[in-house]
């Protein structure tokens, strides 16, 4: 499957971030992209560093967007997942939202809650594992890469590629924290043996990579922090290798005790 990470710098401006979004679209479909991802709040901004609260987001021209972005999916049979903000009866959630050709909308919500998350948002339900084009995919967003266990429950759904939506940011560079955020990232990529894709904004200082991991942790690309782009790669269902397995191995023993 070819996938793509698109990475921009968020902005308080949904129709500006809408617009960096539908450029990311066309630069993948002429890459031939079929699974294409944007960070973390990317439609609406991520309270308060740009917008005050989750409830002050245009939530009637947001859904008009969805519905661009669903028509965007069917017409080039690209399956789109974006970070927004979802109002549900009163309570706003830190969404992953998955437009599917042929009509098909899915979501996840953070459930690691904290800080400025814990103060805008309320926690998730779902699971968040979509199907793919044949590929088994996990989704987490941002702070919840911190935690094993968000990544042990996808481990035991038998995902093919787990994602991880962030916006991660510093008001001054901070190489140390970008590091410690791709140690994270590559770490869960080691100990669940699954392709790890991870996607930032841009905006300020980028403190997450936009990166491919092997099961193995090895990058297998990564685009230039703080610099709008696409990240395109052609993954394909490799046998496992020696060290894999036995990871593999262990694990499902650990899990079973």
């Amino acid at each position: 499957m070819r996938i793509g990470a698109y990475q921009f710098a968020v902005s308080s401006d949904l129709e500006s971030n809408y617009h960096r979004i539908q450029a990311g679209i066309q630069q993948a479909v002429k890459n031939g992209v079929e699974f294409l991802v944007f960070p973390e709040c990317a439609l609406t901004g991520y309270p308060p560093r740009d917008i005050e609260n989750a409830s002050s987001v245009g939530f009637d021209k947001l859904n008009c967007i969805y519905e661009d972005l669903q028509n965007s999916a069917d017409v080039h049979l690209l399956h789109v997942l974006v970070g927004s903000i979802d109002k549900i009866e009163g309570s706003c959630y830190n969404s992953a939202l998955l437009f599917a050709p042929h009509r098909e909308r899915r979501v996840y919500h953070k459930r690691a809650l904290w800080g400025w998350d814990k103060d805008n948002f309320s926690k998730g339900q779902q699971q968040g594992i979509f199907d793919i084009n044949g590929w088994r995919i996990g989704v987490r967003i941002c702070f919840e890469v911190r935690f094993p266990e968000f990544f042990r429950e996808l481990y035991r759904e038998n995902t093919d590629l787990n994602v991880i939506l962030f916006y991660d940011v510093a008001d001054k560079d901070d190489l140390d924290r970008y590091d410690l955020i791709k140690a994270h990232a590559r770490t869960r990529a080691v100990e669940n043996v699954t392709h790890t894709l991870t996607v930032d904004t841009c905006s300020s200082y980028q403190t997450a990579p936009t990166m491919l991991f092997d099961r193995s942790g090895r990058t297998l690309c990564e685009l230039e922090r703080n610099q709008e782009g696409l990240l395109v790669f052609e993954l394909s269902k490799k046998e496992m290798d020696f060290g894999e397995k036995g990871r593999k191995e262990v694990s499902d023993w650990l899990l079973k005790g």
